[in-house]
């Protein structure tokens, strides 16, 4: 047996949320689009194609749930 213990990580979901929303969002910027137009458009119909594939930001959104999206923009709203 193994005598020493595994330390297990858990990764904040709201912080890797923020983090992949930063990314679509400068990825959206550099090539030129209105980032917020685009993430409002993809948000309402989970349409991939509103992000850009630029540095992997459309496969990166497909990894986010929408409703866990759209609570935690909520909350962040809300709480300030």
């Amino acid at each position: 047996m193994d005598q020493f213990t595994k330390k297990f990580g858990v990764v904040d979901k709201s912080t890797e949320l923020k983090e992949i929303l930063t990314r679509v969002y400068d990825a959206l910027r550099v090539k030129g689009y209105n980032p917020i137009n685009q993430l409002v458009g993809y948000i309402i119909t989970e349409d991939p194609t509103y992000i850009t594939n630029y540095d992997n930001a459309r496969t990166l959104i497909c990894k986010l749930d929408r409703d866990e999206l759209l609570s935690e923009l909520l909350m962040s709203y809300l709480n300030k």
